[in-house]
């Protein structure tokens, strides 16, 4: 770059990280997943029946933690009772629902002797209707589904093989695809799970700890848990906090990209954002409480997975600041007044760049999601919508995170889940089933 082109050290140091990171981090991730996909991926898509790979049928528990979840659990229970795993249960817990929930539940399990319904008489957070059901399960594997997610029949056999492959894999997380596709965010969010969810999944994994299973989707050994004593009831994601845990205890995390589930996604600049306030705040609670055991030698693993975070989160207020110096231009001293808001070379670079990415992770994601490479002309959208949105929720977690009061419990509320229609989401999973 042009030493001229920057006006003092300290913005020349916010710009240049705000340009570089995501810069660098965009080809670390293509060359990782590319690297898997050769690797692991080539030569073994879900076309492939995995029941004859499992040297045993161990009981799974299925358990289905729930909250106003009635007009989406139905087609959920159903869904699942058509896995071709022939040795599995379901417990479904109603977590204090104040729709219909728990009268569906209730006639679903008159009709399927596989289904149990646990009732909490308030509403007690994600994470205790978890601990709830893995207490009452009788399975050694647990595979957490949530109240919304529509599992692929072969999902339970492919999370499996990599339980029975090692016993100490702790926790397997499946590849969840976005149900809702009507909508500009829908379609944008499509290429977002590919390129920064898919992508970073598989290149973490390569490199040996994963930053988080998908809570939509995963599957854990009993003794594992038992091991971490469950999951954390004071934490907003449950999921990131139960991954870092079982790590830090050195069990294996896995990713498993056959075991496909369809999920409901916000389609409303309203819900994404609170989402993602709520990942941003949870990822967060995570970095502040083990980053002390993270920094010991013995867990050295975790240190490529924790520095990556911190500059995420470095990286969120170093952009917040140079859209403040953006703003307020006019007042600043000349040398400091070539701060704008319109992209120049380096913009127009990391834009391409962006692109590449998303073009990378959906020919990987190909084989698991059909025509999902006409949703790429969807993320030309995609810096200017989530990266802001990313940026500015976790810039406002941070000081949340450390003034919210300790130990409180984390109780969700009902989210956004998009505009589609149960008809057709049930539509596409069962021609998922047939392809």
């Amino acid at each position: 770059m042009n030493p001229d082109f920057f006006g003092s050290d300290v913005v020349r140091a916010l710009l240049n990280y705000v340009f570089y990171y995501p810069f660098l981090a965009a080809y670390v991730w293509m060359a990782g997943g590319i690297a898997h996909a050769l690797v692991f991926e080539r030569g073994r898509h879900r076309k492939v029946d995995p029941l004859p790979l499992l040297p045993e049928r161990p009981l799974v528990s299925v358990i289905v933690p729930c909250f106003n979840e009635g007009e989406r659990v139905q087609e959920v229970i159903e869904q699942l009772m058509r896995s071709h795993y022939p040795n599995y249960e379901i417990i479904a817990v109603n977590d204090g629902s104040s729709d219909d929930t728990g009268a569906i539940l209730d006639a679903l399990a008159t009709r399927y002797g596989q289904l149990r319904v646990v009732h909490h008489a308030t509403n007690q957070g994600k994470a205790v209707a978890l601990n709830t059901a893995a207490v009452l399960a009788n399975g050694e594997y647990i595979l957490g589904v949530d109240g919304d997610a529509l599992v692929d029949p072969d999902a339970i056999a492919w999370m499996l093989t990599h339980m029975l492959h090692s016993e100490r894999v702790g926790a397997v997380t499946g590849n969840p695809r976005i149900r809702g596709r009507t909508t500009l965010l829908g379609r944008m969010q499509v290429g977002e799970f590919s390129s920064n969810i898919g992508l970073i999944k598989r290149t973490q994994q390569l490199a040996g700890r994963l930053f988080t299973v998908s809570g939509v989707l995963s599957m854990f050994r009993r003794n594992a848990l038992l091991d971490v004593d469950f999951w954390s009831p004071d934490v907003m994601t449950e999921d990131i906090d139960i991954s870092w845990k079982l790590q830090l205890k050195d069990w294996r995390v896995r990713y498993e990209p056959r075991a496909l589930c369809w999920i409901l996604m916000p389609e409303t600049v309203r819900g994404l954002y609170r989402q993602r306030q709520r990942w941003a705040t949870g990822g967060i609670q995570t970095l502040l409480r083990y980053t002390g055991q993270v920094l010991k030698p013995r867990n050295f693993m975790m240190w490529p997975v924790f520095l990556e975070y911190l500059a995420s989160v470095v990286w969120a207020y170093a952009m917040f600041a140079v859209l403040i110096l953006a703003l307020v231009r006019r007042f600043l001293p000349p040398e400091w007044q070539y701060v704008g808001f319109w992209p120049e070379w380096h913009g127009m670079l990391l834009g391409i760049t962006c692109m590449l990415q998303m073009g990378v992770s959906l020919w990987i994601d190909r084989h698991y999601d059909r025509d999902i490479l006409r949703y790429l002309v969807w993320t030309i959208w995609y810096p200017l919508a989530f990266w802001m949105i990313n940026m500015f929720t976790t810039v406002v977690a941070l000081p949340a995170t450390i003034l919210r009061r300790k130990g409180k419990r984390a109780r969700w509320t009902s989210p956004d889940r998009g505009v589609i229609a149960n008809e057709r989401s049930t539509a596409s999973v069962r021609a998922i089933e047939h392809e």
